[in-house]
């Protein structure tokens, strides 16, 4: 079977200074700003211990600035990233998990506050936009699936 490897999503931006400035606020690395011909720009980042990088740019893409949603950042501790990202200064939800307990719903339908029961892994979730709109979800995971 061949491998795919999900390694770069682009995120649509209005201002690529301005969000270049937010996703360096928030730790992630810088691993190319490249100005091409006139309209075309490509700024590349990739999160502490990430495997997978967004790119932010001009000229790169025709979706909506701010239109890509649940970007998902996985960490091993949601409560220390929900503080490390509001200690930068980001605006981030309070945590909560669905009340059906299986993946979060679309928008704000079925949130229920606080961590899920037993701070099962895949439960917790907690949400952030960057400066245009476009949605993180952080998602606690501390024990992956067989395989993973």
């Amino acid at each position: 079977m061949v491998d795919y490897q999900l390694e770069l999503i682009v995120l649509p931006v209005a201002d690529v200074d301005r969000a270049k400035e937010f996703y360096t606020r928030l730790g992630f690395r810088e691993d190319l700003d490249y100005v091409g011909g006139e309209g075309f720009r490509v700024v590349h980042f990739t999160p502490p211990g990430s495997h997978c990088s967004i790119v932010i740019g001009e000229g790169i893409g025709t979706a909506a600035p701010g239109s890509t949603e649940n970007v998902h950042l996985i960490v091993s501790d949601i409560e220390e990233a929900r503080a490390d990202l509001l200690g930068r200064g980001v605006e981030v939800s309070e945590i909560f998990h669905d009340a059906d307990g299986v993946f979060h719903h679309a928008g704000t339908e079925k949130r229920v506050p606080g961590l899920y029961p037993g701070r099962r892994s895949y439960g917790s979730f907690a949400s952030f936009t960057d400066p245009d709109g476009n949605q993180f979800m952080l998602q606690e995971i501390t024990e992956r699936l067989p395989g993973r």
